[in-house]
């Protein structure tokens, strides 16, 4: 082989050694000088609680007047004006509305012309009565004697009949018109529309002007509602475990006294007055299988007003040695629940539980952890089972921030 060829032949051997060596260069795994492994990865933990704790229940509850009485016409006629301010508080025997009551008052004008005329009447009556009656005295005597006739005697005697019958008669009149005119004044009272209780009067349904009648609509609506009812429902089997942790009619009533009733209104804000229980309904609905409830609410300032909603809540039961977590750390998959637990080894563990009621912002656990244990607070769904982790205490205060 000539040199030449040689030296093309060496070239080209030395490039192909370069090529495979960038090759085998480039599958190799690359470390960096001084890099160590990855460390594990830090979650928050917190231990399982245990302590007795409050069960609240919680139900959908709207509002309702203590009281609420629709003002009505009683007679008919146009109105005329109107007396309070729609919404305004008003008290008992207040003027809302006033009926045109010139109708109303020449009824009464008249009949208290018919009651004098009726007077009149019995005392003219009396008067011949009277006459009539001297007639029998004077001629009972001389007819005695037969100093007058029998006839006469007769004829008086009659006539005085027929004059304490005329006096009957005037005095079933009198009654007639006295009653004429107390219905006249009755309806003449009507014509002013009062408020019948102390409360709020709601809109106006009927305006100036507008003709009435008993078959009318109400014009206006007045509710109480300084204390207000608030009406929610129970499910039956709610009601029933209530009732029967109370056996007797006396420790039912004072169970019934001592509950106590908490407002959340619509706002999420919680409402700072107390309620009461107040009655439950007499039986149990048959398409929803629940109890209508009402509870009792102070509402100074009227505050609260009828047709509103809120949440109604009320501890009905201690749970005792409960084991609590936050609700942040259970995850819910396909209808179950889940927690990771942090093992000795600081290995994660994925572990399917029970939950029981709500309690705040944490879950009863009713089986599945044990006092004590460590749970991944949240983010659980990221870490897989086996898992080695850095726990960390879990800062609630900092998470609600």
């Amino acid at each position: 082989m000539s040199a030449p060829l040689k030296r093309t032949f060496w070239i080209i051997a030395a490039l192909c050694l370069i090529g495979i060596g960038l090759i085998i260069a480039a599958m190799r795994p690359k470390h960096v000088e001084g890099a160590q492994s990855a460390s594990p990865p830090d979650v928050e933990v917190v231990a399982v609680e245990q302590k007795d704790v409050p069960i609240y229940g919680e139900w959908i509850g709207t509002f309702d007047g203590l009281v609420n009485a629709d003002v009505r016409a009683q007679v008919t006629g146009y109105l005329l004006k109107q007396g309070y301010q729609e919404g305004a508080s008003v008290k008992q025997g207040q003027l809302l509305f006033q009926i045109d009551p010139r109708p109303f008052q020449a009824v009464v004008d008249q009949s208290e012309g018919q009651l004098a005329q009726a007077r009149a009447q019995l005392e003219n009556a009396e008067a011949v009565q009277r006459r009539t009656e001297l007639d029998v005295n004077r001629y009972t005597p001389l007819a005695r004697e037969q100093a007058a006739s029998q006839q006469d005697l007769d004829n008086s005697v009659q006539n005085n009949l027929a004059a304490k019958a005329t006096v009957a008669t005037a005095k079933a009149q009198i009654k007639t018109a006295e009653a004429t005119l107390e219905t006249a004044r009755i309806n003449l009272d009507f014509t002013r529309l009062v408020a019948p209780i102390d409360g709020i009067a709601g809109q106006a349904q009927l305006q100036v002007g507008a003709l009435v009648n008993p078959s009318s609509g109400p014009v206006t609506s007045v509710s109480t509602v300084d204390p207000i009812k608030v009406y929610f429902t129970v499910g039956e089997p709610q009601y029933l475990a209530w009732r029967k942790r109370f056996p007797s009619e006396a420790s039912r009533l004072e169970a019934d006294k001592n509950l106590r009733l908490q407002l959340i209104l619509a706002d999420g804000s919680t409402y700072p007055h107390v309620g009461t229980f107040y009655f439950a309904d007499r039986q149990v609905n048959e398409s929803t299988g629940a109890i209508r409830i009402a509870g009792l609410f102070p509402n100074p300032g009227n505050v609260l007003r009828p047709g509103g909603y809120a949440k109604v809540r009320a501890v009905i039961r201690l749970q005792r040695d409960a084991l609590l977590v936050p609700q942040r750390a259970v995850s819910e998959l396909q209808g179950g629940y889940e927690v990771g637990v942090v093992d000795g080894d600081k290995k994660v563990i994925i572990r399917t539980v029970s939950v029981g009621d709500p309690v705040g912002t944490q879950w009863v656990i009713a089986n599945g952890l044990s006092r004590g244990e460590q749970v991944v607070a949240e983010g659980v769904q990221k870490l897989r089972p086996g898992t080695r982790v850095n726990p960390k205490p879990f800062d609630a205060e900092a998470k609600d921030r």
